[in-house]
């Protein structure tokens, strides 16, 4: 079955599209009931999520969702050409509102937390975990660990130590080191190739 790059929406959405695009008492209209689709849906995602701050309060997970359909709604707003009609109106912009949720929620469980960036500070031990494991693996990651150290540049050892070794999101990195998610990436994804080229090579010796 063939797919298309831009279908025909249904009824419901493409008068959520031409509301959306208009101006006057409809547009407000239907701002109103879009952020209150998006409020709903991030509420939803805290609510899932919030057992990863249990040291937040109630009023707190509530101005998380309201934050998160608030910054939904300008994306979506922003973003209306690149709906392409797939899915329903409501089901893409639902998950504007899912993403933006679950990223506050990540960066406020990084809040005042000190990002693990330095290589040093990285034990194999630590990464191996039950000492029978430690014990299995340990010249393996003893490898991995020298390879960190001489094969990548300061800002690749960086990267990867935190989203690689020690599970930092990634939006939180890109907001600590002033850089962007596809920055990261790029970056994560060199450093891998890095460290393949250069166990490969200790393998082969």
């Amino acid at each position: 079955m063939s797919t298309c790059e831009q279908c025909a929406p249904d009824r419901e959405s493409a008068e959520w599209l031409a509301a959306l695009r208009g101006d006057g008492r409809e547009h407000r209209d239907a701002v109103e009931r879009l952020h209150a689709l998006l409020l709903r849906a991030a509420r939803f995602e805290v609510t899932r999520r919030r057992r990863v701050l249990p040291h937040l309060r109630g009023g707190d997970f509530d101005d998380i969702a309201l934050e998160a359909a608030d910054d939904a709604l300008v994306s979506i707003l922003r973003r209306l050409d690149d709906y392409r009609g797939l899915s329903r109106f409501t089901t893409w912009a639902y998950k504007f509102a899912l993403y933006e949720a679950a990223v506050k929620l990540r960066r406020r469980a990084w809040q005042g937390r000190e990002i693990p960036l330095d290589a040093e500070r990285w034990s194999p031990d630590r990464a191996a975990g039950t000492p029978d494991v430690a014990l299995e693996r340990g010249e393996e990651l003893s490898e991995l660990s020298a390879a960190i150290r001489t094969a990548l540049s300061p800002r690749q050892r960086e990267v990867f130590v935190a989203l690689a070794l020690n599970d930092v999101p990634i939006d939180v990195l890109a907001e600590r080191l002033g850089s962007t998610r596809g920055a990261l990436y790029k970056t994560l994804h060199d450093a891998r190739r890095k460290l393949r080229a250069a166990l490969g090579r200790s393998n082969d010796g």
